[in-house]
């Protein structure tokens, strides 16, 4: 477990994350994290959970429909 302290920056408030979590989730400065609603709190990833989605519903589509898109990709 790691505690994170939380310090004021400029006029919000912030949390330093030691090296050791940025190499858990192989992040580094100026990277995104997504903070996100789970069953058990919160959850930090570097994952877009919308980007995921779409992947989800495009991986349907191309299963799906796999003749339709072999027949657009000849044209």
């Amino acid at each position: 477990m790691v505690a994170l302290k939380i310090r004021k920056v400029g006029n919000s408030v912030g949390v330093i994350l030691p090296q050791e979590a940025l190499a858990a989730l192989h992040v580094s400065n100026g990277d995104i994290l997504y903070f996100t609603e789970a069953v058990e709190g919160y959850r930090v990833t570097p994952y877009d959970p919308d980007f995921e989605r779409q992947m989800t519903v495009a991986q349907e589509v191309m299963r799906s429909d796999r003749a339709l898109l072999h027949e657009l990709a000849k044209r």
